[in-house]
C-alpha cells in the first residue's frame, strides 16, 4: 500500500497569506490528505452525492450571489449542513464579506473560515498546484541533481564513481546545483518528476580527500537552486574493457522512476574523459530532441538519401 502524505492547514495559510475569520484551537494542525479542492455551490443548494468532506471548500462571487436568494434562515441551514461534515476549511475569495449566518454556523461546528483577495479561479488552481507538491508520492535516492542549460539532469552511479566531482565542475562552468549525495524526488503529475535536496544537507557537497564544502558560500547564490524537474538521467559507471557502449544513440534508453519513464544515458568513466562537457552536450541534445530534432534520425535520413 502506498504511503499517504499530509500537509498541515497552517502551512497552506502561511504560504498564501490567508486571513483567518473564524477558527478553533489547533486549527493550524488540521491535516490535509487530498490534493483537490471543491467549489461548494451544489452543496449549499443541498446536493451532497459524491461529496468529499476531506477537501477544502471554496466559495466566490457566483456562490455568494446565489446565496442572496435565500432567506437568512435557509442560509444558516445550508451552512450548518456543510460545516457538520467537518470540512478542513472554507475559503472565501475576492475579499467578500462572509454572511453572518456563515460565521454563526462556523463557530457552532468549529469550522475554519479563511479569506483572500485573489479571484476564485486563481485561488483554486494555486491551491491544487501546492497540494500536489505537498502530497505527491516521493522517494529518496543516492545521486546528484544539476540544472544544465535549463535541463534537469539526475546523476546516478555507484559511490566513488565521480558524481560529486562532476557536479562541482558543472557548477564552475555556470550551471546550478540542486542536490548532492541524496535526491528527494516527487511525482507532482503523471508526467512530471521534481527533484530537491533534503533540507539538512542542502547546498553541501562531499568531495573525497577534501571533505564537505558549501556550494552556496563558495560559488554564490546563483550556483544553487532549490528544485528542478527531471528531464534526463545520466548513469555514470566505471569503464569496462570489451563492453559495447552506445555510440550512435539510436536506441532510446529510459529508466522508470515512480512509474514515469525518463530518458537515460549510460556514460562510462575513465581517466581523461571530461564528464562535464559530455553532460553539457547530453543536456543540449536532450533539449533538441524535445524540440523535435533528432541527430540520429537526421544522419540516417542523409545516409538513406545517399544510398538511393
Amino acid at each position: 500500500m502506498a504511503k499517504e502524505y499530509t500537509v498541515a492547514l497552517g502551512a497552506l495559510i502561511d504560504e498564501f497569506g490567508f486571513k483567518v475569520e473564524t477558527a478553533v484551537e489547533g486549527y493550524r494542525d488540521r491535516l490535509l490528505k487530498t490534493d483537490d479542492v471543491n467549489r461548494c455551490g451544489l452543496q449549499l443548494a443541498g446536493f451532497y452525492d459524491y461529496f468529499d468532506p476531506e477537501r477544502i471548500q471554496i466559495i466566490g462571487k457566483v456562490e455568494t450571489t446565489f446565496l442572496e436568494r435565500f432567506t437568512p434562515e435557509r442560509r444558516l441551514s445550508s451552512f450548518e449542513k456543510l460545516f457538520s461534515t467537518k470540512i478542513p476549511a472554507l475559503i472565501i475569495t475576492r475579499n467578500i464579506e462572509p454572511y453572518p449566518e456563515c460565521i454563526e454556523a462556523a463557530r457552532k461546528h468549529g469550522t475554519t473560515i479563511l479569506r483572500t483577495d485573489e479571484d476564485t479561479s486563481s485561488t483554486v488552481s494555486a491551491i491544487i498546484a501546492s497540494l500536489k507538491v505537498h502530497l505527491a508520492p516521493r522517494l529518496t535516492i543516492h545521486g546528484g541533481m544539476i540544472e544544465v542549460y535549463g535541463e534537469g539532469i539526475l546523476l546516478m552511479g555507484n559511490s566513488g564513481v565521480g558524481k560529486s566531482e562532476t557536479a562541482v565542475e558543472l557548477i564552475k562552468r555556470g550551471h546550478r546545483l540542486i542536490a548532492d549525495d541524496a535526491v528527494e524526488i516527487k511525482k507532482v503529475s503523471n508526467k512530471t518528476l521534481v527533484a530537491s535536496s533534503p533540507e539538512i544537507i542542502r547546498h553541501f557537497i562531499e568531495l573525497r580527500g577534501i571533505g564537505i564544502v558549501d556550494a552556496r558560500s563558495l560559488f554564490g547564490a546563483g550556483a544553487i537552486k532549490l528544485t528542478e524537474k527531471i528531464d534526463l538521467v545520466i548513469k555514470l559507471e566505471e569503464w569496462v574493457d570489451g563492453k559495447i557502449y552506445d555510440r550512435l544513440g539510436g536506441d532510446s534508453e529510459t529508466t522508470e522512476i515512480l512509474g514515469i519513464s525518463v530518458p537515460c544515458h549510460t556514460v562510462p568513466v575513465r581517466p581523461g574523459r571530461n564528464l562535464a562537457v559530455v553532460i553539457e552536450v547530453a543536456a543540449m541534445n536532450n533539449r533538441n530532441k524535445r524540440m523535435g530534432y533528432d541527430a540520429v534520425k537526421e544522419l540516417t535520413s542523409r545516409m538513406d538519401s545517399k544510398m538511393k
